[in-house]
């Protein structure tokens, strides 16, 4: 409160066109090296965790099986063992739509949003910040956010007035300059952008090239497979141009979030760095090896994460990338499988990636995934595991196909499609033993086809929240779609115990605000249990 007091004692006008820019922006301040250097003798004392489900543990000896699923879940260190004083450090970008349709409480509500998310950053993190309206301006270079580099940030963002119209591709391109030009680099990076319209300077108004036009506004050093630098995009009301903030994201390896209230702008981006803040596994690899000769991968089925199978299936592998703190993973591969008179022997699942604070190389060797061949055919139930993630793939295909319907204007069709999967789920194995995914996704389906109900409410919301909803099944990470609906019913997606953590910072944030609605995930999970 003290440090909100001085900064609006000591707040200036800042225009953005005046700032003098450098040509190369290296000018980020050095990083701490005392911290770093603590930090490096104070890793995590845990490491990600490897499990495998068969579909069934017993298949009969003459069986020769072409589609036989194997479930692998990794799931990330968990936050007690990522202890706080010892997280990486993050270099983060924020990216500010300030053009003339954010004038009023929609600005406010966004400075109040960038208070909270300098309030909770570390000395050790920088920040910049990148406002943008008909053109882009860099505020500050990356910062550290020590108690002055806190002020100075806060000086510049309340600063802010709101003018212009909506040039998307120059603020992506200075973003990525600060990224790119950096003299230092802490090992965690990420961008975050808020835009509440349509890009009025880069997309084509014609329709089969925007698309393309889309594709263009990403950097070619953000939008590739090593997803180094996720962009984190938010749409923010009813007239953002939800198809180019997804095409965004999904190219840098970020996700989509969806602010359908303007109220709830904090708790989004608190979600958000609530995840950031924890990052604890970087550049993991999943591999597979098919052990028997006659088992080969079919398969590799983990969304939006690069896969390849060699070696005519022999071999397989999948970047995951990065995860936050009790992140988890899961991938489903399918098998050939041979006759065979005695136990069959299917796969090696191993892992490698990078600690982020000691940059120590951790490989993992999972368990050998095996099935009992028996003499005659065995009656057993489908494993749980793997029928969830079954449903959960199917869920997001038919989101995807349902939209694609709206897109061309079959709303009914749209409809159909999401009611066909509703009836498909409510048949699984998962479903008739009262799971709670298939409940939630149930959910989500059921709360998309609302949204369809007419062309104008697809418009409004029910693209942006489809489009959210995908970006959260394709990475398995927690999205937002902000509105009035409590959160304490059915949702959680899939948040971390650090985003929770975050988010609870945010609603006791300052000063309380009346009638506020609270974020909801993008996928209404309470819970994904595991067997023990």
């Amino acid at each position: 409160m003290a440090l909100r007091r001085q900064v609006s004692n000591h707040r200036r006008e800042v225009r953005r066109l005046h700032i003098s820019e450098p040509a190369d922006y290296n000018d980020d301040e050095p990083l701490q090296r005392n911290e770093a250097f603590d930090n490096l003798n104070s890793g995590s004392d845990k490491t990600a965790q490897i499990s495998s489900y068969p579909e069934f543990q017993a298949v009969s000896q003459s069986s020769c099986q072409n589609g036989f699923d194997i479930l692998i879940h990794v799931k990330a260190p968990t936050s007690s063992s990522v202890r706080s004083s010892s997280r990486a450090p993050v270099d983060l970008v924020t990216v500010l739509d300030v053009s003339g349709s954010m004038a009023g409480t929609k600005l406010a509500l966004l400075k109040q949003a960038m208070d909270f998310v300098v309030q909770h950053l570390r000395p050790s993190d920088r920040l910049s910040v990148i406002a943008f309206s008909s053109t882009a301006q860099r505020l500050f270079p990356l910062r550290q956010m020590s108690h002055h580099g806190r002020q100075q940030a806060l000086q510049a963002i309340n600063s802010l007035d709101a003018g212009g119209g909506t040039n998307i591709a120059d603020a992506l391109k200075k973003a990525v300059k600060v990224i790119d030009d950096r003299s230092y680099k802490n090992s965690v990076c990420s961008i975050i952008l808020l835009s509440d319209g349509q890009d009025t300077y880069s997309i084509s108004s014609n329709f089969q090239g925007r698309s393309a036009s889309r594709r263009s506004l990403v950097p070619s050093s953000i939008a590739n497979e090593s997803h180094m630098v996720p962009l984190h995009a938010f749409g923010f009301g009813a007239d953002h141009d939800s198809e180019t903030l997804h095409s965004i994201a999904e190219a840098s390896g970020g996700t989509f979030s969806f602010i359908e209230d303007e109220g709830v702008m904090q708790d989004a981006f608190a979600q958000c760095i609530g995840g950031l803040l924890s990052v604890s596994v970087q550049e993991m690899r999943l591999s597979m090896e098919c052990v028997d000769p006659g088992v080969h991968l079919r398969s590799i089925k983990c969304g939006s994460y690069p896969s390849k199978l060699v070696r005519d299936g022999r071999n397989g592998s999948a970047d995951i990338g990065q995860l936050y703190a009790d992140e988890e993973r899961d991938i489903l591969l399918s098998v050939t499988i041979p006759k065979s008179s005695g136990q069959t022997s299917l796969l090696r699942v191993a892992c490698a990636y990078k600690d982020p604070v000691t940059n120590e190389t951790i490989k993992i060797q999972g368990d050998e995934v095996k099935i009992k061949r028996t003499a005659f055919t065995v009656s057993e139930s489908v494993s749980i595991e793997v029928d969830r993630e079954r449903n959960r793939i199917q869920a997001a295909g038919s989101i995807e196909s349902a939209r694609a319907a709206a897109e061309r204007g079959a709303l009914s069709e749209a409809v159909s499609i999401l009611e066909d999967c509703r009836r498909v789920l409510s048949q699984s194995f998962a479903s008739q033993n009262g799971d709670r995914l298939c409940m939630a996704l149930d959910a989500e389906l059921r709360e998309m086809q609302e949204r369809m109900a007419n062309r104008q409410l697809y418009e409004a919301s029910g693209r942006a929240y489809m489009l959210s909803g995908l970006s959260s099944h394709s990475w398995q990470r927690a999205t937002a779609r902000g509105d009035s609906t409590d959160s304490t019913t059915l949702v959680h997606s899939y948040q971390t115990p650090s985003m929770v953590q975050m988010l609870e910072h945010s609603q006791n944030f300052s000063s309380p605000r009346s009638q506020r609605p609270q974020v909801r995930g993008s996928r209404s999970v309470l819970e994904k249990p595991r067997a023990s």
